[in-house]
């Protein structure tokens, strides 16, 4: 549904958690419309709860929307387990949670996120390089 396509180019996922979230009945239905964007977020560990930050989702038009505020702190719904592995991570140095996608898993919406450390720009443009000498030489391979 929603992907933040930057995310792993700006960063090495090294471990993804998949996780509920906590959102009220026209966000649900906006998301399923699309309505929504993971740029710029994030996700962050707030008193022992994980939170995702800055995800807009654009109010759904057919909803009361007086009150609304698309880029509210919204609650991921994760294991205590998967919590304290997540907050080991961040614990040692250059490591953030990054939210990869919102998709849906059967009637619920699932929040994707990673566990990554930022690529500098001279890894970034290795990894461009390296992809696109992979496309040429599968390129080549083919009309061979």
């Amino acid at each position: 549904m929603l992907e933040n396509r930057k995310a792993r180019h700006e960063y090495e996922i090294l471990k993804t958690y998949t996780a509920g979230m906590v959102l009220t009945g026209a966000e649900v239905k906006s998301l399923r419309a699309k309505k929504g964007s993971l740029t710029g977020s994030y996700a962050k560990i707030i008193n022992g709860e994980v939170y995702l930050l800055n995800v807009q989702i654009n109010p759904y038009e057919f909803a009361d929307n007086s009150e609304y505020d698309p880029k509210r702190t919204r609650k991921l719904l994760l294991q205590k387990k998967e919590i304290s592995q997540i907050a080991a991570y961040q614990e040692q140095k250059n490591y953030t949670l990054v939210p990869l996608k919102i998709k849906l898993e059967g009637n619920y919406l699932k929040a994707e996120i990673g566990v990554g450390r930022g690529l500098k720009k001279h890894q970034k443009r290795e990894k461009l390089k390296q992809r696109a000498q992979e496309r040429d030489a599968a390129r080549e391979m083919k009309f061979r």
